[in-house]
């Protein structure tokens, strides 16, 4: 088990964005907190009203987005102009590369959001975008993929085979997670609340990396909303 604590994370206050980094990016650089498996970059952003990220470039990563507040403007080089709210997901395959900006959509309120990168398993491909409002029901009563690989599940599909699940626990509550694919890891994110992963205490944003199991055993010492990410340990060969 790999511990990364709330509180060890990266972090930067633009005054307009207040992020938070669990792996190495911009000027934050730890050479252990570079990636687990696949999962390059795990940030937790605060972006104020009316303002966001301008116009920029990416190639070669398959970009999740999760907004948990407020609402997010999204555009693209490919034409696509959407606005994202909490209970949307977005996920966006860079591929052969895109443009693209993010801004808060509402003038007088921030909004909050996980932005998550992970390396594709095939470089160059042609770039796609999508989100989609996932069920929030479902997250109340199991772990619901809100993507997935292209063609396995009902989510949002990216060019490498991971999983992002979300799930609400109950305080008292255990709910396993049983791995997708046995060569895989899990990559838990403690968004709110509190739980025990197998017999390890976690708090709002403290994350877990796991492996090793065939399933593990989470139980809520309260409310808790989680995200695991579960995904391949082997960085792909992109030569």
């Amino acid at each position: 088990m790999i511990l990364h604590a709330a509180n060890t994370r990266g972090h930067a206050n633009h005054g307009w964005l207040n992020s938070h980094h669990t792996f190495s990016f911009a000027s934050y650089h730890n050479p252990e907190r570079v990636h687990f498996g696949v999962l390059r970059v795990l940030n937790d952003d605060w972006i104020a009203g009316g303002t966001g990220f301008g116009k920029h470039p990416h190639d070669n990563m398959e970009i999740v987005t999760i907004p948990l507040t407020g609402a997010l403007e999204h555009q693209d080089s490919m034409g696509n102009k959407e606005v994202l709210h909490a209970g949307e997901v977005q996920a966006m395959s860079a591929g052969t590369g895109i443009f693209h900006s993010e801004y808060n959509a509402k003038a007088d309120e921030p909004c909050t959001l996980l932005q998550i990168w992970i390396f594709p398993e095939e470089r160059n491909v042609t770039p796609q975008y999508a989100q989609t409002y996932y069920d929030v029901d479902a997250i109340k009563r199991e772990w619901h993929a809100v993507v997935n690989p292209i063609g396995k599940g009902d989510g949002l599909g990216i060019h490498q085979q991971a999983w992002f699940n979300l799930t609400r626990i109950p305080a008292g509550e255990r709910r396993d997670y049983a791995l997708k694919r046995a060569e895989n890891g899990v990559y838990f994110f403690v968004i709110e609340g509190g739980i025990t992963l197998d017999s390890q205490p976690l708090s709002t944003r403290d994350a877990a990396g796991v492996w090793g199991q065939e399933s593990f055993a989470i139980t809520a010492t309260e409310d808790a909303y989680v995200l695991a990410i579960d995904l391949p340990l082997q960085l792909p060969k992109m030569g």
